[in-house]
């Protein structure tokens, strides 16, 4: 940030991921497994120091949602997991299937374009509104994050409701899709 400037849109998605994983953290989520992306730094970024977190670093995204789906069958908590945008998500579904089926809660989290560069072509791009179908219990295609009076308290109803959903009435996986404006890095 330069002097008399604002913050980046990368400072504020990073506010914002900070909302969303302390309010996690009071609903009991104790682990998030994270899969590295660019397009997913805020989150990641917001959990690794909020300091409360036992934080699994998986290279691949569908060992660490199998890595989850064991963690929140062994405590029976939910566990969060982070992942970039496109394909990245689509190596979720097996371990998403198996939670669903087995009733065992998973947060999952994944990065997304802005809703204005979706449909445009990029590279390593899919459509990841409702990629699970009805294999989630609930599932949010999240707003941009953005700055101002009510923002937070937003994040945080988002991350109870996203815990309620996946333990009640019937445990398994919540998906929230979360889109991320350039630059990506606070």
């Amino acid at each position: 940030m330069t002097a008399g400037s604002g913050p980046t849109e990368a400072d504020v998605a990073l506010a914002c991921m900070a909302q969303l994983a302390d309010e996690l953290h009071r609903h009991g989520v104790r682990h998030v497994c994270i899969s590295p992306g660019s397009r997913s730094t805020a989150a990641a970024l917001a959990f690794v120091r909020h300091g409360g977190f036992e934080v699994h670093i998986h290279l691949d995204e569908r060992s660490s949602a199998f890595y989850a789906l064991g963690l929140a069958r062994g405590t029976g908590v939910p566990v969060a997991a982070v992942c970039s945008s496109g394909t990245a998500v689509a190596n979720w579904l097996p371990a998403v299937v198996e939670a669903s089926m087995a009733c065992v809660p998973l947060l999952l989290l994944s990065a997304d374009r802005p809703p204005a560069l979706r449909g445009t072509g990029a590279n390593q791009t899919i459509d990841q509104v409702g990629i699970f179908g009805r294999f989630v219990r609930w599932f949010a295609d999240c707003d941009l994050p953005e700055a101002g009076t009510g923002v937070p308290r937003r994040w945080r109803s988002l991350a109870g409701r996203a815990v309620a959903r996946s333990l009640a009435p019937v445990p398994g996986p919540v998906h929230l899709n979360l889109p991320f404006q350039e630059p990506l890095v606070p």
